[in-house]
């Protein structure tokens, strides 16, 4: 019995089409399907009777493990306990694309391979299928991965239930793997992302800071400590808020204390505070204790690398209060004198980076 082939649109895939092919893996089928580097073949990775069928049709050898394919970056934290900044550094940086990290699983003592492709049909069949999605390439352990659906089918027409033809593949060479389980992330697989890349990646400092609107006080501390590190490009500077819904510029007052100080923040759209940037962060700032205490209940894991801002002007490191007032609303006065305590803060935070 021939594989039935569907032709998809790559850039708005037809829903029931997903939903065929999703059907079909949940039922313990095989369906080859396109990504932005080579076609995979997409198993249930929770089916033994699936898996099974998935190393006799790709011939592979024994012990080898298949990597899995998710749908969004905050979900590698559903698969592994790695929790080291260079992996999230990593995957901001590349995710969705060509890049599958090898990381310590969540339970036991095994390794788990996890990538997140760029291409619309790749995520909207993780999606749909809802179940762990094991994708080797589609072609024989011993040849060459396939770039169309055509050569795919060469060596597995009438071995998997459904081939979807998305079309050529933008690389046309496998994903980069990158092993973090190696006393350095190390490259292990080579493709379109390299050694000196990735390196260029996890050693580059990550500074964030950490305010509720990221209009007014975290926008000054990120602007004012880009200012100081003016020719490095071994450092990235972030701010955040803690309750951003929509983005939006800083304040008028905010951009006029930036401004007096020859800065200019004009363009500043505001971000709201997620897992990864938390993660990946060498060093976070929150602006009071309540913005510290929000940090940690979202990721309980970066609390050694967080500290009140305040901690870092003149000393006041022994002061009750070591909030930042939100200075939102009030005068240019009140701007002045947060965007002083502020600075004096960075001013110290330069030496540490």
């Amino acid at each position: 019995m021939k594989t039935k082939i569907i032709t998809i649109n790559s850039a708005l895939p037809e829903p029931e089409k997903i939903a065929e092919a999703a059907r079909i893996i949940r039922q313990g089928g095989l369906v080859v399907f396109p990504t932005e580097t080579v076609y995979g073949i997409a198993a249930d990775a929770n089916n033994p009777k699936a898996m099974e069928r998935l190393i006799m049709v790709k011939h592979r050898s024994s012990g080898k493990r298949f990597s899995i394919l998710i749908s969004q970056r905050g979900i590698v934290d559903n698969y592994s306990c790695y929790t080291e900044p260079n992996l999230y550094k990593l995957i901001d940086k590349y995710w969705p694309g060509p890049l599958t990290v090898i990381v310590p699983a969540k339970f036991g003592d095994e390794t788990v391979g996890i990538r997140m492709p760029d291409h619309t049909v790749a995520l909207k069949l993780v999606e749909e299928s809802g179940c762990t999605i094991a994708a080797p390439s589609a072609n024989l352990e011993d040849k060459r991965p396939p770039t169309n659906v055509h050569e795919a089918l060469e060596d597995l027409d009438g071995k998997v239930e459904l081939a979807i033809d998305g079309g050529p593949v933008d690389f046309g060479i496998s994903s980069t793997i990158v092993d973090f389980t190696k006393p350095r992330p190390t490259v292990i697989r080579d493709g379109v992302i390299t050694q000196p890349d990735v390196d260029r990646i996890i050693n580059k400092k990550s500074i964030l800071f950490v305010c509720t609107g990221n209009s007014c006080r975290s926008v000054m501390a990120e602007y004012l400590l880009k200012a100081k590190l003016i020719g490095r490009d071994d450092v990235e500077v972030l701010s955040a808020g803690t309750s951003v819904y929509f983005k939006s510029p800083a304040s008028h007052e905010t951009i006029t204390v930036l401004r007096e100080q020859g800065i200019n923040a004009a363009g500043h759209m505001s971000r709201p505070l997620g897992r990864i940037m938390l993660r990946k962060a060498d060093l976070i700032f929150a602006m009071t204790r309540n913005h510290r205490m929000q940090i940690l209940d979202l990721v309980p894991s970066v609390e050694k690398r967080v500290y009140l801002l305040k901690e870092f002007s003149r000393g006041r490191g022994h002061e009750v209060d070591l909030d930042v007032p939100d200075p939102i609303g009030q005068g240019h006065a009140e701007y002045q004198e947060c965007i002083l305590t502020i600075k004096e803060a960075v001013e110290k935070i330069v030496d540490l980076i």
